[in-house]
């Protein structure tokens, strides 16, 4: 069986390790290598659609980042226990007009035995922004580790 450390129960150390790689992971805009964190049964709830799988994370995953175009993401842990990590979240991206979005969230994650993730309960609103109102400038991929965080940047 495959492990992604770390593992339950969750430190507080440790439950910032598994959100950052979340977020980095997330960064790449890469569906296949995000559904590797998740079981291969992981139930979804996005907003208000439901997923269940690895085909079909995939699937939701492929389409949403042809819609949301330059997709910047920052997670920061809200709280933690036992096989369990609330994150809240927010994310920059804009559509095919160009309008521009920053997004906010919370998610409610939870994590098998081996910290593949099991369940994942999104809800997220939207928020126009003009293109000068953005905070998310680094290059696409991962967040460079000396952009602020979430508290950092009053979010």
């Amino acid at each position: 069986m495959r492990q992604r450390p770390p593992l339950p129960p969750f430190t507080s150390e440790g439950a910032a390790v598994k959100a950052r790689a979340a977020e980095d992971a997330w960064n790449t805009r890469d569906p296949e290598r995000v559904s590797l964190a998740y079981t291969d049964d992981s139930a979804w709830r996005n907003r208000d659609r439901f997923v269940t799988g690895r085909h079909e994370i995939v699937a939701f995953l492929t389409e949403k980042w042809e819609r949301e175009l330059d997709y910047r993401l920052i997670k920061e842990v809200w709280a933690f226990g036992g096989d369990r990590i609330a994150v809240r979240f927010v994310y920059e991206s804009h559509d095919a007009d160009g309008q521009w979005f920053r997004s906010f969230g919370n998610e409610n994650w939870e994590f098998d035995e081996n910290g593949l993730m099991r369940r994942r309960l999104a809800s997220i609103n939207d928020v126009p922004i003009l293109d000068s109102d953005r905070l998310f400038h680094w290059p696409l991929g991962p967040r460079p580790d000396s952009h602020p965080g979430l508290t950092e940047l009053g979010l």
